[in-house]
């Protein structure tokens, strides 16, 4: 993986960032960027052998890091996770929620169960963690949350009435806390990605000829990458973004303005 030379490397020098589902795709090269730039970085996640593969690359890479397998459902685990990483690093200056669940699924074939389990690891888990650092929050000087959401609200995304609903409510958690967080020196945005190559999550959702009629849709002509969300983890964590609070950057490539595949497309 490749970062950006646009920032300078200690933009984050001395700051400890929390990232949760930082043990692969999106939210790893997030918590890679933001190490490469200085800061110290926390992973958790549910998959303890995926955090210690991640923090084994990001240490050879020059990166303070540490880890701590929990489930962002459960606030037991996440006060756990609170309380690992102020044992390591003596605080948390920057939070990343970007634990997420995803698959296709036709509404009417979701059950009950799959609906609820996406709406509590990306809304309630959101919520959960922003919770429990917000008293180590408070104490940062640098303090910031940026919670990963996504574009498929944006419209309507056939089949992902589950992830669509829970990024919404990610988005108004973003708005809202952006409002009563920011008078504390808190602020609270968002990353909302688009298509992004090489993840588990697009090999899944969209793959072959399918992932190939999405590429040909965005503007820009292909898929994102992951060192770019990184980018802009980065720069929304410095001091360059110091009176950006309550809202989400769109990092797609102009995607989600042209449309979505239609049923029939998507086989």
């Amino acid at each position: 993986m490749s970062f950006s030379t646009v920032f300078k490397a200690d933009i984050l020098k001395g700051r400890t960032a929390l990232v949760t589902g930082g043990g692969s795709g999106i939210c790893k090269a997030v918590a890679h960027a933001l190490g490469r730039h200085g800061a110290n970085v926390f992973i958790t996640s549910r998959n303890a052998e995926r955090l210690q593969e991640a923090a084994r690359e990001m240490g050879a890479d020059g990166v303070n890091v540490g880890w701590h397998a929990g489930d962002v459902r459960k606030p037991p685990e996440v006060e756990a996770t609170i309380h690992a990483c102020r044992e390591k690093f003596g605080g948390v200056d920057i939070l990343v929620n970007g634990a997420a669940g995803n698959f296709l699924c036709p509404a009417g074939a979701l059950s009950y169960n799959a609906f609820k389990t996406v709406v509590d690891i990306d809304l309630d888990g959101t919520f959960n963690m922003c919770k429990a650092a917000f008293e180590l929050l408070q104490q940062s000087k640098h303090a910031c949350v940026i919670n990963i959401s996504a574009t498929l609200h944006y419209g309507a995304t056939p089949l992902m009435l589950h992830a669509s609903a829970a990024k919404a409510g990610v988005d108004a958690l973003t708005r809202n806390l952006g409002v009563e967080w920011g008078p504390l020196g808190i602020r609270v945005n968002g990353i909302a990605p688009g298509p992004i190559a090489g993840t588990e999550g697009m090999d899944r959702l969209a793959p072959g000829e399918m992932g190939q009629k999405l590429a040909a849709r965005i503007p820009l002509g292909r898929f994102g990458r992951l060192e770019e969300i990184g980018d802009a983890a980065v720069f929304l964590a410095s001091d360059a973004a110091s009176y950006i609070n309550g809202t989400t950057l769109v990092v797609d490539g102009g995607a989600w303005m042209v449309g979505r595949l239609h049923l029939d497309e998507m086989g």
